[in-house]
């Protein structure tokens, strides 16, 4: 059995270790946070600290989107499009990691305290009950204030959250 977490595809691009966990892993992305790929690889604005790290990150997101973009990824992905909150057949990113593309929609639950791609993180792991995993420490502060309900990681504590499921 897999342990499953709601995630945004550009965690999966600038962690590698989600991608090589010591036990098997299913993330959850969001469909609208694989279009932020795109946006993020196309920004002038940098996504790291340092010019190399930075360069490092948008080869990584380059190479995210190519596989998603392979034609059978692509079917499996346009297959959740279909329906709201349809999942896609698993998408294997490694030997213990699949992905799988929710079709996720903003019903904007939360009003002003979260962006529409946040919403949907925070709806699609309500709704499966799973934990969401983020790098955002200002995300997990509002989900602690507003009283989500719903378990979140920090992607620093990624091996506890593993332990824990």
């Amino acid at each position: 059995m897999n342990t499953i977490f709601v995630t945004e595809a550009v965690m999966l691009a600038i962690y590698g270790q989600l991608l090589v966990p010591p036990k098997p892993v299913e993330y959850i992305i969001p469909y609208t946070t694989i279009l932020e790929l795109y946006e993020l690889i196309n920004s002038d604005e940098p996504l790291m600290h340092s010019i190399s790290d930075d360069q490092h990150v948008r080869n990584k997101i380059s190479e995210l989107i190519q596989y998603f973009e392979e034609p059978l990824n692509k079917k499996k992905i346009d297959r959740a499009l279909q329906v709201p909150w349809a999942k896609s057949p698993s998408i294997p990113m490694g030997e213990k990691t699949l992905v799988t593309i929710m079709n996720a929609v903003d019903h904007a639950p939360y009003g002003e305290l979260f962006d529409p791609v946040e919403t949907e993180v925070l709806a699609a792991a309500q709704r499966l009950e799973a934990p969401v995993l983020t790098d955002q420490y200002e995300l997990i502060q509002r989900i602690i204030s507003a009283s989500v309900p719903v378990q979140v990681f920090d992607i620093e504590d990624f091996d506890y959250a593993l332990d824990d499921y």
